[in-house]
């Protein structure tokens, strides 16, 4: 696993985006949407990895990029805020791995952050944005059920065996194994719960991906080059 990359990039996207926007007329610009891919993923599959490296196979093979390729996964939570002008300390309300229905209530009926259905639905706004603009890979938060099977979209789920996720989570956050086993079962069935409660799907249904790829034996490289083509190959033949 890589860092995470800095909120600046996010930034510089949204600023290329907005200068597009100057540039293309908005009836032409939706009926030629770019390009968009979600991944969801199993812990310790190596999503963030993936989603880095599918960002610059993307950035490389795409002529016809007209903004960079951008990740967006704890920035996701950041442009939400932006979006939606929410003071910066209800971030820490909007966690996609835990979950508390009875702390959600206590905390909602005291007023200390909004209810988590509204920022779930402020969260599903800014992925439609981003999914709207392209060139943005989008991790996690149901972002493939949010967008669905549009022209635009390539949906991808991430999963792996137990064991090799428990050990990547054990060498990334430097867990003892059974920290690193925890992290992972309670990580995974946080990711369950958030799709199921919120949008009524199960995460493990194949039918809400295009593709679903087994880190265990595809490795980062292959797999950005298995999608990075797919999307490639989807695009409209016409240049915008």
């Amino acid at each position: 696993m890589q860092m995470r990359i800095p909120t600046e990039v996010c930034r510089s996207y949204i600023d290329c985006q907005a200068k597009r926007a100057e540039r293309v007329a908005w009836e032409r610009r939706e009926k030629e949407s770019l390009p968009v891919v979600t991944i969801s993923r199993q812990a310790g599959a190596g999503g963030f990895t993936l989603a880095q490296k599918l960002a610059q196979y993307l950035q490389q093979h795409d002529q016809r990029a007209a903004c960079p390729w951008t990740v967006f996964d704890k920035q996701l939570v950041q442009k939400v805020l932006e979006d939606h002008k929410l003071a910066g300390s209800v971030a820490r309300f909007m966690p996609e791995n835990k979950y508390s229905e009875i702390r959600d209530t206590v905390e909602e009926l005291l007023g200390l952050h909004p209810a988590r259905w509204t920022l779930v639905e402020k969260t599903s706004e800014t992925v439609l944005h981003l999914a709207q603009m392209g060139n943005a890979v989008l991790v996690g938060r149901g972002a493939n059920v949010i967008i669905g099977f549009v022209p635009n979209a390539v949906h991808v789920r991430l999963i792996g065996s137990v064991e090799k996720r428990v050990r990547t989570c054990q060498e990334y956050y430097n867990f003892s194994p059974e920290q690193a086993a925890e992290y992972v079962k309670q990580t995974d069935q946080g990711r369950i719960h958030y799709l199921r409660h919120h949008f009524d799907k199960n995460i493990d249904d194949p039918s809400l991906y295009h593709l679903v790829i087994n880190t265990d034996v595809i490795t980062p490289d292959e797999a950005a080059a298995i999608i990075g083509k797919l999307v490639l190959d989807r695009r409209p033949t016409s240049p915008l």
